[in-house]
């Protein structure tokens, strides 16, 4: 990009005068602080008015190819920081337009130089006005008082010519508070992998999950989960638009880049209502002081939302405890691949929990992630209750013992009071504690919620969902564990909509279309259900003949011939896979075999199936409420009654 041999040293636009050889900027005659990146910005747009100079032509005037630096981020920074002084914005432009994913070009209209004076910048100051050279003389008092007057008014006009023009930000200091924005939610977008390298994704995924949490720890500020921000990685929609669906104040964005054993963070925090930048900022670390960075990060945007920390947030901010780099990394490995939600995903968090309680055996955290995976391994049904269970309490009890505040560890040990030890009482209080210690978490929300619709309590877990939801709107599970509490209380038709609603965000979601189709056939709406059933299992991999069979023996049985079919098959993989008693015995309950539901009810009993949670309230077992059999189960539970 070469610059104009015809360029005048001094442009004039508006109010302004801008010295292109001095590094100058003048607002009504007024030198203002701009140096640097955005000065250089500037010089380039003017050099080429109404001409668009584009990202790349910046780049390299403004940063060596050898520089590491995330020059988009620097660049927006500089632009924002050249439109603030100008009073210019990006939604409707006087000086400086963004053309859409190319670059920028100044607008505005520049003012020829006179050409009668030798040096414009001085012509440009006095105008037209002859100076003259008068005689020093002292005034009379009756003159120096008025000479008083007219300094205080003089005083006064240029104080209001620098609240006007906001001279050093003065207009902005003064006002700030009156201006301020006010920042109630906030939501972190998955933080971009600079690096492009995939195998780094665990640990930008990683940065984001501990970034959402140090946030959330900051008391009135809600902050989205990572399961609803997921969504939006590499999305191309916009800002404002992401708001909207979230339901928040702002957003942060950011980069992480690695290199060797350097780690550099860029962040910044974007009104998201307007797409304005607020803030924005870049770190640089070595990669043995990760949390270091992670805690800069966080309270940096921290301070930048609330003005100051409390002592308590700042209490909340501090970190226990030191941790080894290496163990960071299994630790942040093992959250990277439980985040996948499936038996693989399971195993190998395991193994790098593992991994890190073996370079540090004193590591709370890590221990509450080997619970969370052996957890996650019994209902997926991959271990059998027993031995989940019990690896799972053997690790929390070692979690607790090393840090009582650790508000998952609460969560998790609540769940399986709840799913497996059918210790009513202790669940609830492990719920309760995970919601007092905090940080919110809408799991901590949704697990209480799934507990209390198991003894009944809709309404109260109704309740929770909605605090769950504020948090986590659009996530997979938030959506499709609102439609399950629906279903326990038997309101079916919210239940549907919910349901439809979790599709319409993830239409591949197997388990959503089982219990849509749970859902259709509690309200007799059996075609419904059957076509909901043939999509979940397609999703699940069905052949074709599979499917074909079940389709037969629908057309000629109705769901009395599809739930046979179901049964057999279970049967057959019961052989080389745990298969959980209750669930056979809904399957018998639907072929209207009460006496082998109730052996399998039994045998989930003695098992200790976590799905026997449930069957106070599951539809499907409804029939059997009026059998002593039943009430004899709920009682040897400990069910309220």
């Amino acid at each position: 990009m070469a610059a104009n041999p015809s360029q005048p040293r001094v442009v004039k636009f508006g109010v302004f005068e801008v010295d292109l050889q001095a590094g100058e900027v003048r607002k009504a005659g007024m030198r203002q602080k701009l140096a640097g990146q955005p000065f250089r910005v500037l010089q380039a747009l003017l050099e080429h008015p109404q001409e668009i100079v584009t990202r790349e032509e910046l780049r390299q005037r403004l940063w060596p190819d050898n520089t590491f630096v995330d020059y988009e981020l620097a660049l927006k920074k500089a632009v924002n920081r050249l439109r603030e002084l100008l009073g210019d914005s990006a939604e409707s432009p006087h000086f400086i337009e963004t053309v859409p994913r190319r670059g920028y070009r100044f607008i505005g209209t520049i003012t020829p130089p006179p050409s009668a004076r030798s040096d414009p910048h001085e012509a440009a100051l006095l105008g037209a006005v002859e100076v003259v050279e008068l005689p020093v003389a002292t005034p009379p008092a009756r003159a120096r008082t008025l000479w008083k007057l007219i300094s205080v008014l003089a005083l006064g006009s240029v104080a209001a010519v620098s609240l006007w023009f906001n001279v050093d930000k003065l207009r902005t200091r003064i006002f700030a508070r009156s201006r301020a924005v006010e920042i109630h939610s906030v939501a972190v977008l998955p933080l971009e992998n600079l690096s492009k390298d995939p195998e780094q994704e665990y640990f930008v995924d990683g940065m984001t999950d501990e970034l959402i949490t140090d946030l959330a720890k900051i008391d009135q500020l809600q902050v989205i989960s990572h399961t609803s921000v997921e969504r939006y990685k590499r999305t191309k929609l916009p800002l404002p638009e992401i708001a909207r669906e979230l339901g928040v104040d702002a957003v942060v964005e950011g980069r992480v880049m690695r290199s060797g054993d350097r780690v550099r963070i860029t962040a910044q925090l974007i009104d998201a209502r307007t797409d304005r930048h607020l803030w924005a900022e870049s770190y640089e670390r070595y990669s043995n002081d990760i949390l270091g960075l992670q805690d800069e990060v966080a309270r940096d945007i921290a301070t930048k939302i609330r003005g100051r920390l409390t002592p308590q947030d700042q209490a909340r901010l501090a970190r226990a405890r030191p941790v080894d780099s290496e163990t960071n990394e299994d630790y942040l490995k093992g959250r990277y691949y439980y985040g996948q939600l499936s038996v693989h995903g399971f195993k190998e968090a395991l193994k790098y929990y593992q991994q890190a309680v073996a370079r540090d055996a004193n590591y709370a955290p890590a221990y509450v992630g080997i619970a969370a995976s052996y957890e996650g391994l019994g209902i997926w049904e991959h271990l059998p209750p027993g031995e989940a269970a019990l690896q799972a309490k053997a690790a929390l009890k070692k979690a607790l013992a090393l840090d009582d505040t650790l508000g998952e560890a609460h969560a998790t040990l609540g769940h399986i009071h709840f799913l497996w030890d059918w210790d009513w009482l202790a669940a609830e209080q492990e719920y309760k504690r995970a919601l007092e210690l905090g940080p919110p978490s809408s799991m901590t929300h949704i697990r209480y919620a799934i507990y209390l619709s198991s003894m009944g309590r809709h309404s109260e877990a109704l309740q929770e969902m909605r605090e769950a939801h504020t948090l986590d709107p659009v996530s997979h599970i938030s959506n499709e564990i609102l439609g399950f509490i629906y279903y326990l209380g038997h309101d079916f038709d919210r239940a549907i909509d919910q349901y439809q609603k979790t599709l319409a965000l993830y239409p591949d979601a197997g388990n959503v279309h089982h219990y849509l189709g749970l859902c259709y056939e509690q309200k007799a709406m059996y075609a419904e259900a059957f076509h909901e059933y043939q999509r979940m299992e397609s999703l699940d991999g069905a052949t074709t003949d599979e499917l074909a069979t079940r389709r037969q023996a629908f057309a000629k049985s109705g769901m009395k011939g599809y739930w046979q079919k179901e049964l057999e098959g279970a049967i057959r993989e019961s052989r080389h896979r745990y298969i959980s008693s209750d669930y056979l015995a809904e399957l018998y309950v639907d072929l209207g075999t009460k006496e082998r539901a109730f052996e399998f009810l039994e045998r989930g009993y003695q098992n200790r199936s976590h799905d026997m949670a449930f069957i106070m309230v599951e539809p499907r077992f409804s029939s059997l409420h009026s059998d002593p059999r039943f009430e004899d189960l709920l009682r040897r539970m400990n069910f309220p009654r």
